[in-house]
């Protein structure tokens, strides 16, 4: 059984104390395949560090995140830029519109999603999107932006059944980690609608852990409790779950 991580941040810092052990235990459980989300340019080294330690399993993504558009956005694209001309990165990510922590930016974080959405097809590659509260205006976008040539990740999915469909309808997978797994996340109430073709599996590894991890540092190797729900949520195999998952990011990454 090969399981794909299509989302966790291991070069974060909160893994700086015991990296090698957290990758090995998930490599231990079947999970083989790591996409790696970038942030903003002071992660960079870090990011091609890591993909040095682990060739065979570490797959990188270059954006800027929507959290760290701010007054200097523009030198940060800048670098998104020279790094997507540079080598290979294996999607656009992580992008999007945040509006929990503040709406300063709004519009340069329009902005910074609209551009980086157009250098993905540029490159033929996917994005992979963080949205919080920001449905609305991420749909308008992807509306004025939709194609053949768009397609990628709706990254820790955590929207209702009507969202999910109008994501998909987008040519986005749903990524769904640990939320399936709490109490109050809801979509484990209405993702049995959801043909599991749209679907991937992922952590956000440090961050939103599993029960019984919740409030904990998150893992990759946690991505074993999220099967688990799934496999519940849809009455079939594990193993199953972990195929059909892995052939969709495959179809997602081109890899």
């Amino acid at each position: 059984m090969i399981l794909t991580d299509t989302h966790t941040h291991l070069y974060s810092e909160a893994f700086d104390e015991d990296r090698d052990r957290v990758i090995q235990n998930a490599l231990d459980k079947g999970i083989e395949r790591f996409f790696i989300p970038a942030i903003d340019s002071t992660y960079t080294q870090a990011m091609l560090d890591l993909e040095r330690a682990y060739p065979e399993n570490i797959f990188l993504m270059a954006g800027l995140h929507p959290t760290h558009v701010n007054e200097n956005y523009e030198k940060e694209l800048q670098h998104v830029g020279e790094q997507l001309a540079k080598r290979k990165f294996y999607a656009v990510g992580e992008i999007g519109i945040d509006l929990y922590w503040d709406r300063t930016f709004l519009r340069q974080q329009q902005e910074a999603f609209r551009h980086q959405i157009r250098w993905a097809k540029k490159y033929g590659l996917p994005i992979v999107i963080h949205c919080r509260e920001s449905f609305d205006e991420i749909f308008e976008i992807l509306e004025s932006e939709k194609g053949d040539d768009l397609f990628g990740i709706f990254h820790c999915f955590t929207g209702n059944l009507e969202q999910a469909k109008t994501a998909i309808s987008y040519n986005m997978k749903l990524g769904i980690g640990g939320v399936v797994t709490f109490k109050n996340g809801k979509i484990d109430r209405f993702l049995d609608q959801i043909d599991l073709e749209h679907i991937v599996l992922e952590t956000d590894a440090p961050y939103l852990a599993p029960v019984p991890y919740r409030g904990k540092r998150n893992e990759s190797a946690y991505l074993m409790n999220v099967l688990e729900k799934l496999s519940d949520v849809y009455g079939i195999s594990k193993t199953e779950i972990a195929r059909i998952t892995t052939e969709n990011s495959k179809e997602v990454f081109g890899i």
